[in-house]
């Protein structure tokens, strides 16, 4: 029998036999060394999850948004000026940006129309505010009304392409409503309330009467006759003072 230790450099005797066993063949391909991964293990403590706060929204910039308000002052131009069949490039070029920069605020003719009537109504609806300020109930009730003109001048340009436009925004139209009937509501209030114009005015029925005035002419002047229906409209809303009768 040969002994052996740990430090002996006699070498181990080579029994084929003895390494031929089972237990020291090689294992076989497909024995899967590794769990897989859809596999769960159970462990005591719940794993936690430590997720990111969100970003918070950036602002647009200020040149961004002044890029923005030129384009769509140019695309107002415009579409006044040219029709609606005006170009990007030019309206791009009226801005005074790179067509690039138009196609990141508007990817599209359509997001531009829907821009340019936003603008319009957003603008009405801004309007009441500083012509209560600056002017008595009955006289900024007038002037909106002239400026509802204004916007029905642009709405008509661009009314074959906006119903595209309000197609794709479902909200479209009924916010511009919303807007519209709260601006005329409170001027028509504060109109009442300071005796300028009659108190059995409704507002839905005077914005109604200045959708007439606008809509009713198809004429190229149509414009010219709509101021002047406007201010004979004015007119009878004013509360008479009758003459006292001895």
């Amino acid at each position: 029998m040969v002994k052996s230790s740990l430090f002996s450099t006699t070498p181990l005797p080579q029994d084929p036999v003895k390494w031929s066993n089972d237990k020291w063949r090689e294992p076989p391909l497909n024995i899967r060394r590794c769990p897989p991964f859809g596999k769960c293990y159970l462990r005591s403590r719940p794993i936690i999850v430590k997720r990111k706060p969100p970003a918070p929204v950036r602002k647009p910039r200020a040149d961004s948004a002044r890029n923005r308000q030129s384009l769509i002052d140019a695309a107002k131009a415009g579409f006044s000026g040219v029709g609606l069949d005006v170009s990007l490039e030019e309206i791009a070029r009226r801005a005074g940006v790179g067509i690039g920069t138009l196609y990141r605020h508007f990817p599209t003719r359509e997001a531009v129309v829907e821009a340019v009537y936003r603008r319009e109504v957003e603008h009405l609806a801004e309007a009441v505010p500083q012509l209560l300020q600056t002017s008595l109930a009955g006289e900024a009730l007038h002037k909106w009304m002239h400026l509802f003109v204004d916007y029905i001048a642009t709405k008509r340009i661009i009314a074959p392409s906006l119903a595209a436009a309000a197609a794709r925004a479902s909200t479209l139209r009924t916010t511009s409503a919303e807007l519209i009937t709260n601006a005329i509501s409170t001027l028509v209030k504060r109109a009442i309330a300071s005796g300028d114009v009659r108190q059995d005015i409704d507002p839905s029925d005077l914005l109604r009467a200045l959708v007439g005035v606008s809509y009713s002419n198809p004429d190229a002047g149509w414009e010219a006759s709509a101021r002047r229906l406007v201010d004979i409209l004015m007119d009878g809303l004013r509360r008479k003072h009758r003459p006292n009768v001895r």
